[in-house]
């Protein structure tokens, strides 16, 4: 019998302590994972949404409603009526040295009315049609993206979809001082079209 051969079971128990010694490390590691892939993947659907409204609101007759419940129907796993926010902005161009104005704004009303980065709105439609209706019939001055490189009366939208994801292990602590990474869950797309 060799001598340096362990018995078989005790090579078991001493696998077993191995194990439970690099457990934590292991747990370090995959569980930011989890949310990190969460993450990616409510931004690849977001990212999406936001190019098919753009896409539909530029090219369909239908009220904007219409369009931003049908894209979130498309969405799951995200829950963009509890979480999510949706906007479509129609803007128009003065020229070269001019601000843009924008000239319609519509926010989802069943979503989570986080607020836009395009325009603020203070006054809503109390119709249904999530309007803002403090917008002039002539539009209003607009800073963003597009200024100075739309010719006059040249006409676009953006549309932003918006959605909180929920991170299931920020900053966990796993014990010997080492905790999980705090990954933001507020999640952002915006598409002009």
């Amino acid at each position: 019998m060799n001598a340096h051969k362990l018995p078989i079971r005790r090579q078991k128990g001493v696998a077993a302590v191995e194990f439970a010694l690099v457990l934590p490390f292991l747990l370090m590691l995959a569980v930011p994972v989890f949310d990190l892939a969460r993450i990616v993947q409510g931004d690849m659907i977001l990212t999406n949404l936001s190019r098919e409204g753009a896409n539909l609101a530029s090219r369909s007759s239908q009220d904007p409603q219409t369009i931003m419940t049908a894209l979130a129907m498309t969405t799951p796993p995200l829950d963009m009526a509890t979480n999510g926010s949706m906007y479509i902005s129609k803007i128009m161009g003065n020229g070269p040295g001019k601000s843009n104005v924008i000239l319609e704004h519509y926010r989802w009303t069943k979503g989570a009315q986080q607020p836009s980065r395009v325009w603020t709105c203070n006054s809503w439609a109390t119709d249904g049609s999530g309007k803002c209706s403090n917008i002039p019939s002539a539009g209003s001055a607009i800073n963003d993206a597009m200024s100075n490189q739309l010719a006059d009366g040249e006409v676009i939208y953006v549309v932003e979809t918006l959605y909180r994801s929920t991170i299931l292990f920020a900053g966990m602590n796993l014990g010997f001082g080492a905790k999980t990474p705090q990954l933001s869950g507020n999640l952002y797309a915006k598409t002009i079209f």
